[in-house]
């Protein structure tokens, strides 16, 4: 309950519950991550489901089964959904892949999040950066501020550990759920983004998961794929090497390597 909070935390979640009272009418910038899951959830609570539409981004680099738990995600709150493709792959600057790809990334789903809006007559677009993504080098908030869109868990002053207790408080189901970041993010910069690379990434990341593992990266290198894991799930992969290595070279690599520093989860 609430007043089994600490008062920071309490103030916090009435903060953000009024913050997004004010707004009247959003359209949800959503992922099915933790931040814009609970965003959505809070939005539907507090203003109601005529009042509320979750804007789904869809594009290559977010991956078939990412769409999917988010389109059930919409479905079991009980929210009007609008799913676009945000046309990335057509532009120049974001396949570059330099040092701003998050950037033209972020601009493109949150102008077609904009254009949700128009079509709705709804004056506000929100979308789920928090507190802790001011310590990152975060371009897709430049994005976010050029196109006046809010992001109300960062005006609330909440931290991700802190959403995730809210979301678990709010039975939401994402509240455990591993950090995600689109499957571009595997490629490193300066190696100009494919289709096909992230086919290939998304298979192969598709493939260790099944084995049972949730988190993990599987890096691009040309012939290269580079497996992250936390050490903990390190063991599964060395039990599983021989499968592995046979099924991601099928798909299209020809080394398959692990990295021995381990994958360090987000909060």
């Amino acid at each position: 309950m609430v007043m089994a909070l600490s008062l920071t935390f309490k103030q916090k979640y009435e903060k953000l519950k009024k913050n997004i009272q004010n707004l009247k009418r959003v359209v949800v910038a959503f992922s099915g991550g933790v931040d814009s899951s609970l965003l959505l959830k809070i939005s539907r609570d507090v203003l109601g489901k005529q009042n509320v539409v979750a804007f789904i981004g869809n594009f290559p680099a977010f991956p078939e089964r990412e769409l999917a738990l988010a389109k059930n995600l919409v479905k079991e709150m009980d929210c009007k959904c609008e799913i676009v493709e945000t046309g990335q792959l057509d532009d120049p600057n974001f396949l570059k892949n330099d040092s701003n790809r998050c950037y033209y990334c972020k601009r493109h789903l949150m102008e077609k999040a904009r254009n949700v809006a128009d079509a709705y007559n709804f004056e506000y677009v929100i979308e789920g950066s928090n507190i802790d993504d001011l310590d990152d080098y975060r371009p897709g908030m430049k994005a976010c501020n050029e196109l006046g869109i809010i992001s109300p868990l960062l005006g609330a002053g909440l931290n991700k550990r802190e959403i995730r207790e809210l979301s678990k408080m709010l039975l939401v189901p994402t509240y455990d759920k591993p950090s995600f970041s689109c499957l571009a993010t595997r490629i490193p910069h300066e190696t100009v983004i494919k289709k096909e690379i992230l086919k290939l990434i998304d298979l192969s990341e598709e493939y260790i998961k099944n084995l049972g593992i949730k988190d993990v990266r599987v890096r691009y290198h040309g012939s290269i794929a580079c497996i992250e894991v936390k050490e903990d799930e390190m063991v599964k992969i060395i039990e599983n090497r021989q499968h592995i290595a046979e099924t991601l070279i099928s798909f299209g690599f020809f080394y398959i390597t692990l990295d021995l520093k381990g994958y360090q989860r987000p909060n």
